[in-house]
């Protein structure tokens, strides 16, 4: 039974892997992929007179340390310097205003058609508000390098902002002493903890010298996370500060400090290390999502009463996001078919304590969502064309010589 187990998982993360390499020509996401195989092996595992245990307890894990490695990958990946301001700064705001307004929107609707209080109506709204990196940043990989970026800060900042503004709702519903000083003191505390830890851990990668470097910094960086999380910190931002500091060490070469890591030579153990990290991000992702598809039961895909509330949630999500970009000044095509639910919605739903939970906010619901807006943002990918990347790229180096590369990309 083991050797079968191994085998079958064996093959399903290398078809994980075709699916990857396939989707900038299909132009389809490959968490859909994932899922439906997930929910085929599910299927046909009773056929085949194989007896699999609860996998339950599997997904909260695979999802938090999913989450852990997407961010990080993504931060790694991001350029701090001047000519981003425009880029960050509207990604800011996407990221944000959005899922506010959609949250209290929700939870109005919720609050009014459930007959349950604001506070647990809004505490169930916020994991439907939050765009999930997990899904959003492997499906832009093949875009032009602006929207890359963009998607990439974006989706990064909204999983932090949704930690903390769901972490904020579910306190406060539960102690009515946890106020918005706290919530502030805590993000303090967190920035000062992330500065310190990334530093240190930093130090570490440049001066060990062992044949086993970066599994001690995971491990590191994972415990850090946890214990951050027992306080109730917003640990999200550790990560994204850890991998914007490694990623951008030539920015940081003015500072006199940073000569004491000696930049040149830890770049090169940064690139292993995002290597790495890449590596992992595609394992562990695969396997969640294969997971959660293979825990998916057709009836839940197929409910009829939650159907209709996930078809007015997509609806609102993307009437809210397009409405944002205009405001914004930003092109709609195609960044405003990406905004999945997945890895993050997931583990923000299950984070609800029974006390919290409405009815209205179930799992179908929460499937239906994830699934309705990773096609709408397959069907958005697919319309946009193939040949667009490139026309882009060829357009950049002219928009540098005026300033307005960021405006352009936007």
């Amino acid at each position: 039974m083991t050797t079968a187990i191994l085998i079958t998982l064996c093959l399903l993360l290398l078809v994980a892997y075709v699916f990857d390499l396939t989707a900038s020509k299909t132009r389809i996401p490959s968490v859909i992929l994932l899922l439906l195989l997930g929910w085929g092996v599910k299927q046909l595992s009773p056929l085949l007179n194989i007896n699999i245990p609860d996998l339950t307890p599997l997904l909260p894990v695979l999802g938090t340390i999913g989450l852990i490695l997407i961010v990080l990958e993504g931060s790694l990946e991001l350029e701090l310097n001047g000519s981003k301001k425009n880029i960050i700064r509207k990604s800011l705001v996407v990221s944000l205003l959005p899922m506010l307004v959609l949250a209290f929107g929700l939870a109005g609707l919720f609050a009014y058609f459930g007959q349950v209080s604001f506070r647990d109506a809004l505490t169930n709204a916020v994991p439907l508000c939050v765009i999930s990196s997990s899904i959003a940043i492997p499906s832009v990989k093949y875009l032009v390098s602006g929207d890359k970026e963009f998607i990439t800060y974006e989706s990064s900042l909204s999983d932090i902002f949704g930690v903390i503004f769901f972490n904020f709702v579910a306190l406060t519903g539960n102690s009515e002493s946890h106020t918005l000083v706290e919530s502030l003191g805590q993000l303090g505390v967190m920035i000062g903890v992330s500065f310190i830890a990334t530093v240190l851990l930093a130090f570490m990668m440049s001066k060990i010298d062992h044949h086993i470097k970066f599994a001690p910094i995971v491990l590191l960086v994972l415990l850090i996370y946890f214990i951050s999380k027992i306080y109730h910190l917003p640990a999200l931002i550790f990560i994204l500060l850890f991998g914007l500091f490694l990623g951008n060490l030539d920015e940081l070469k003015r500072f006199k400090w940073i000569h004491k890591l000696k930049p040149d030579e830890l770049n090169r153990e940064v690139h292993k290390f995002h290597e790495l990290i890449v590596e992992a991000t595609f394992l562990t992702r695969s396997l969640f999502f294969l997971l959660f598809g293979f825990l998916i039961e057709t009836r839940e895909i197929l409910d009829t009463q939650s159907l209709l509330w996930a078809a007015i949630i997509t609806a609102l999500i993307f009437l809210v996001r397009a409405i944002q970009f205009k405001l914004s000044r930003i092109p709609l095509k195609p960044m405003l078919f990406i905004a999945p639910r997945g890895l993050i919605n997931i583990l923000l739903f299950l984070s609800i304590i029974p006390a919290q939970s409405i009815p209205m906010v179930n799992k179908p619901l929460m499937v239906q969502v994830i699934l309705l807006t990773a096609l709408v943002m397959m069907f958005g990918l697919m319309a946009t064309k193939k040949n667009e990347p490139e026309l882009e790229i060829e357009k950049k180096p002219i928009t540098l010589k005026d300033g307005s590369a960021e405006s352009t990309a936007l």
